[in-house]
């Protein structure tokens, strides 16, 4: 069931894997940014206090040089099969983890939560839901611009996602939290608790 934030705090067991999931500009990384005093800049992830904080640009930005000349085509799945390898190699050594979902894809969510109930841990989910418009001026300020077909799936997508989770039909997370642009501009901090 979605959870109402009403604290500026979210509290999850030691060793969950939380993933942040959203439409693409719905500012996940600007989130992940000011939680975690991240640049922007990093090639690998980052532990802030035990905590394993992986945003989908640090694989962007270790593969930048190496394949700035390849095709979008194969530069997109190299970038995130690295990004998914690293979420697995971080659950599997039973950190808790909070990391970024590039896409709007059910199927990813069913993967993470195998991930965290194989190593023994719960997965957690927090939904950033803004409307399109929205989104779309997120793309815009960070200088990349989904395709139309591919943004309008997305937002396709993401609908069905939001409705199940705020009728508490939406499998296999632990709990889920959905955010709207308010609620997390107001949340401060993240804490797994022994």
């Amino acid at each position: 069931m979605a959870a109402p934030v009403s604290a500026e705090t979210l509290h999850y067991p030691s060793g969950s894997l939380v993933i942040l999931t959203g439409l693409p500009g719905a500012g996940k990384s600007t989130l992940l940014d000011r939680l975690y005093q991240l640049r922007g800049t990093e090639t690998r992830p980052v532990t802030i206090s035990a905590v394993r904080v992986i945003d989908s640009r640090q694989s962007r930005n270790l593969w930048a040089r190496r394949l700035a000349s390849a095709p979008k085509r194969i530069r997109t799945p190299i970038v995130h099969a690295t990004h998914v390898w690293r979420i697995a190699r971080a659950v599997a050594d039973g950190r808790s983890v909070v990391a970024h979902n590039r896409g709007t894809w059910p199927h990813m969510l069913y993967g993470f939560a195998w991930l965290a109930r194989r190593s023994g841990g719960e997965f957690h989910l927090i939904m950033l839901d803004v409307d399109p418009q929205t989104a779309r001026a997120g793309q815009r300020a960070r200088g990349r611009v989904v395709a139309d077909a591919t943004f309008a799936r997305h937002c396709r997508r993401w609908r069905v996602l939001v409705a199940h989770a705020r009728t508490g039909t939406l499998p296999p997370a632990s709990s889920v939290t959905v955010l709207g642009r308010a609620s997390a501009d107001l949340l401060q901090a993240i804490h797994f608790d022994r």
